[in-house]
């Protein structure tokens, strides 16, 4: 059985973050049960790109400050890091830690802000989609890692939340290549369960204490949740994270790779809640987005209509020319590089466009939106 435990926790002030932090450890059994004292652990938090707190896109400083100082009360030795969407350098990382808080929210902790940007690549047999993986070095030196993630929705893989923050641990811009080897929904998703399973952490947990709805994983909007949800199991927890949010958790495609790995029973029953009443903390009007795949109709209609209809469904990005600021960043991070800069306004091939929204997840201005059909609708 896999215990997931949910406490309220209504703003990111340091004592209601540490009461209900400790709460949740509590229901879990106690951090000890973890996480070995004086060992080395990374905190593998969710700091996709340069925002501020307040816009909900990453980990709260002030939920990495007070598990810092727990695993410091532990005599544990704390590495907190990342890789972010774009470069894995020691100055895009200065830059991020700084942005997010982070920097601040530690200072005067022992905890260490991780700048080691060197990667290993390591087999992963067990694997049902990729057999080898390059991860950050980091990864391989700590004896736990506990995912610090955020609660979020996400255009492709619709809920991001344990399994999807550890697609981190992947360096830098190679997420991309990874992206473009793997465009369609369902084999980037096994993928990430992949990566979950070789990643193994020891605790997750997840900070929804203020969530992100709508366009996620950056450009959608803050919207108070006001929990903190913890567990062994990856899994479990985004089980739970969606409830939370109204969100069908059979729906979610990391949640059904996971059930078709017998990671999880299709059911949930395998799922024990702990702390809050869920009937007390659902959130019914929470918006999602519509989820983006290629291959929408892939095992639901004849194949020789298959291509027709995609072609119809098929959502697309769309570049706000009174947002952009020509910063190319979705030129840079684009898979298949079918961005280009015209008069410093991006313009996208979209016959040779893989829909994983890159473009879309990493603008720092909000400036590329995704335009979906109204065929969509009937289908979906």
């Amino acid at each position: 059985m896999k215990e997931v435990s949910v406490r309220k926790c209504d703003d990111y002030s340091y004592e209601n973050v540490k009461e209900s932090f400790e709460k949740l450890i509590k229901d879990l059994g106690g951090l000890e049960n973890y996480i070995k004292p004086g060992s080395k652990v990374l905190i593998k938090t969710n700091l996709l790109m340069k925002k501020r707190p307040e816009e909900a896109t990453t980990t709260h400083p002030m939920v990495v400050r007070v598990l810092s100082e727990k695993l410091l009360e532990m005599g544990c030795e704390v590495i907190v890091g990342d890789s972010p969407g774009g470069p894995y350098t020691p100055k895009a990382l200065k830059a991020i830690y700084k942005a997010t808080g982070i920097e601040d929210a530690l200072k005067d902790t022992k905890a260490t802000l991780n700048y080691n940007t060197e990667d290993v690549n390591v087999r992963n047999e067990s694997g049902k989609i990729i057999k080898s993986l390059t991860v950050i070095k980091p990864l391989l030196e700590v004896d736990h890692v506990i995912s610090l993630c955020k609660l979020k929705t996400h255009g492709m893989a619709l809920f991001t939340g344990g399994v999807k923050n550890l697609f981190g641990v992947i360096p830098g811009m190679l997420k991309v290549e990874y992206h473009f080897k793997m465009p369609d929904v369902k084999d980037f998703t096994d993928m990430l369960v992949d990566i979950c399973e070789y990643v193994n952490p020891s605790l997750t947990i997840m900070d929804g204490i203020i969530g992100m709805e709508g366009e996620g994983p950056s450009a959608g909007i803050p919207r108070k949740v006001g929990v903190l949800i913890g567990s062994k199991s990856p899994y479990a927890l985004d089980v739970v994270g969606c409830k939370i949010i109204n969100l069908d958790p059979a729906k979610v495609p990391t949640i059904q790779r996971s059930i078709e790995r017998e990671l999880l029973k299709d059911d949930f029953s395998d799922i024990i809640l702990k702390g809050e009443n869920l009937d007390d903390i659902i959130i019914k009007d929470f918006k999602v987005p519509n989820i983006k795949s290629i291959n929408f109709f892939r095992g639901r209609v004849p194949q020789f209509i298959e291509r027709p209809l995609n072609s119809l469904l098929k959502p697309k990005p769309i570049f706000i020319e009174s947002k952009c600021v020509g910063c190319r960043e979705c030129e840079k991070v684009c898979p298949p590089k079918i961005i280009t800069m015209e008069n410093k306004i991006p313009k996208a091939d979209l016959d040779k466009c893989i829909r994983c929204f890159c473009c879309h997840e990493l603008c720092p201005k909000k400036a590329v939106e995704i335009k979906r059909p109204l065929i969509y609708k009937i289908f979906k």
